[in-house]
């Protein structure tokens, strides 16, 4: 019975953890979900004896993946490109006044 409520409480963390790292902007925080659900996952084979796939969710999936996925995000420096972006956006909206003078003009 017991084994039961705590295959249900781990699936349904997974399922948040989940749900959590689609729905985050940042690309941190969804990294932080998804090892969440992975190690909720590996509790999950855990519980249902299969230990050989939990150690392995545990050390390839949250272990060397995820620092591949960290060290990708640091090389790729986002704050910058963000930064980037939203000044693009700004410059972006005095350009459709000026093509409109410019094409008034002629």
């Amino acid at each position: 019975m017991t084994e039961k409520i705590l295959f249900i409480i781990f699936a349904v963390l997974a399922v948040v953890g989940g749900i959590g790292t689609i729905t985050r902007k940042n690309v941190v925080h969804a990294l932080l979900f998804l090892v969440f659900t992975f190690l909720n996952i590996a509790a999950v084979f855990f519980l249902t004896q299969a230990y050989f796939l939990a150690v392995i969710q545990i050390l390839v999936y949250a272990g060397a993946i995820m620092v591949l996925f960290v060290f990708v995000i640091m090389l790729l420096n986002l704050r910058t490109f963000e930064q980037e972006e939203q000044t693009h956006r700004r410059s972006a909206g005095w350009r459709w006044p000026c093509r409109f003078w410019c094409w008034q003009s002629l």
